[in-house]
């Protein structure tokens, strides 16, 4: 069976109704409104996202990591829903600090089933997630004040210096390249500063690799990179297929459904990266 089928057929077997209808718009053409209306379950009265549209928390309380979530997917299917996005807005704003900063989650996750990297560092406002979803409304093409007040505060932070962790530096870059001029070589420079950050393709822990940061050819941070080194990686996640269609993942969720929902999040992620590259 090709790389394509039983990906595909993992993600009818195992994935969510969400992943489901991603899939259908962004492979089958369907139209993208119903990934808005999966979305819709998981958007709650404030204005935010919970239930655990990102698997790591089974909590059903609006989150930051839930917002930035919900804004992937729409992006990813190319579905637009400004007062969707706007309610959001509105929620980020809600808890934002003065200066518009957010948090990825906050206390209200410990009375729920939770992964155990979700702790007291995932309440503290930080450019991880603040910088990813001001880029991320820049390219939803939705203005809101929230967005202004939160990207003075993150151009403020990044000109004090650059983060030293890949998942903030790769919020930074989406912020960046919506926000900012985009200087490769400060940033190519600053790529082995970083924990968390794979540059090795053959290196089976976990982290953040040049596919994460250029996900698609036309990404602006495609040149931070070789040929080689993207080939590289891009037979990495080919390999990196399972035995039943899936992708794995290499940390632990906090049970056997959040484990199969994320599954289902980076099979679908890494059949639309090999599609982008064309390596499907």
């Amino acid at each position: 069976m090709d790389i394509f089928t039983a990906g595909r057929d993992f993600v009818r077997r195992e994935a969510r109704l969400v992943e489901n209808r991603l899939f259908s718009a962004v492979f089958d053409g369907a139209d993208p409104a119903g990934v808005v209306d999966a979305l819709r379950g998981y958007q709650n009265a404030d204005g935010g996202f919970g239930h655990g549209l990102e698997p790591d928390k089974r909590c059903p309380d609006s989150l930051g990591l839930d917002v930035e979530t919900a804004f992937d997917i729409l992006l990813a299917s190319g579905a637009r829903d400004e007062t969707m996005v706007r309610r959001a807005a509105d929620w980020l704003a809600s808890v934002a600090t003065t200066e518009g900063a957010v948090a990825l989650a906050a206390p209200v996750i410990e009375n729920y089933p939770r992964a155990s990297h979700m702790s007291e560092w995932t309440y503290e406002p930080g450019l991880n997630p603040t910088a990813g979803l001001v880029g991320r409304l820049h390219e939803l093409g939705v203005d809101h004040p929230w967005r202004s007040l939160a990207g003075s505060w993150c151009a403020a932070e990044l000109d004090r210096g650059l983060p030293t962790e890949a998942h903030s530096f790769h919020e930074a870059l989406i912020f960046l390249e919506h926000t900012g001029d985009v200087d490769l070589d400060r940033i190519r420079e600053w790529l082995p500063k970083l924990s968390f950050y794979r540059a090795d393709a053959d290196d089976p822990s976990y982290g953040v690799t040049p596919l994460h940061l250029a996900s698609t050819p036309d990404s602006p941070w495609r040149a931070l990179f070789s040929e080689a080194q993207l080939d590289a990686h891009l037979d990495r996640l080919i390999a990196d297929q399972q035995d039943d269609g899936g992708w794995a993942i290499t940390w632990e969720p906090p049970g056997q459904a959040a484990t199969l929902e994320y599954r289902g999040i980076v099979t679908v992620g890494a059949l639309r990266t090999l599609k982008a590259y064309n390596r499907l």
